[in-house]
């Protein structure tokens, strides 16, 4: 429990996780849509 008290003290650690978070959701949503448009031109 400790480790998360220490997320949200820490900016760096906050920040670092948020932009991969932020990061990983794009990249889901882009592979999505990929596989969305290429399976809709079937």
């Amino acid at each position: 429990m400790n480790l998360f008290a220490e997320f949200f003290r820490d900016p760096v650690l906050f920040f670092s996780f948020t932009g991969l978070a932020v990061l990983f959701g794009i990249c889901a949503f882009y592979v999505i849509y990929f596989i969305r448009k290429t399976n809709a031109g079937e």
